[in-house]
């Protein structure tokens, strides 16, 4: 049995403090390869998700700690819903179909999420970033998540 406890919860934010991408996981699922991934992840309240969407994967993740903006978009990078997720919010999690542009945007230092998604996990084909926002790591990324915290639905992130 594999038990999710603070212990887990607390040493993951710790890991997120001290990385670059400011969000670290934990993974239940056993390898890679399996075809339901199961992770936990921690943020720190300036972690970047870049918009993207999944190519043949539905997504379904539930706010366990902390709040997100959950951001959909179409392919512009037009913003068609924005939804407040975790206790102070609107929802405590969502599933999302494959091909859907969305991007998470954490309003509260320290949160966490559980995430589960079809595997095998696979960084080359599974993810399309969407191509008007910002690669991680880019000087343009702090601008576009202060436009982000700011974005209401229809305003257009990209172009």
């Amino acid at each position: 049995m594999k038990l999710i406890n603070q212990e887990i919860i607390n040493g993951l934010i710790k890991r997120a403090t001290e990385v670059t991408r400011r969000r670290s996981n934990y993974n239940l699922h056993p390898v890679p390869e399996d075809p339901v991934q199961r992770l936990l992840v921690a943020t720190k309240l300036d972690t970047y998700f870049r918009p993207h969407l999944h190519e043949i994967q539905w997504e379904c993740a539930v706010v366990l700690q902390g709040a997100f903006d959950l951001f959909i978009f179409d392919e512009t990078g037009v913003i068609t819903e924005k939804v407040r997720l975790g206790k102070s919010g609107d929802a405590l999690g969502f599933e999302i179909a494959a091909r859907v542009w969305h991007g998470w945007l954490p309003v509260e230092d320290d949160g966490v999420f559980f995430e589960v998604k079809q595997g095998p996990y696979d960084p080359v084909r599974g993810t399309t970033f969407a191509p008007w926002a910002p690669p991680e790591g880019e000087a343009a990324v702090p601008a576009f998540l202060a436009r982000l915290r700011s974005a209401k639905v229809g305003d257009r992130m990209g172009g």
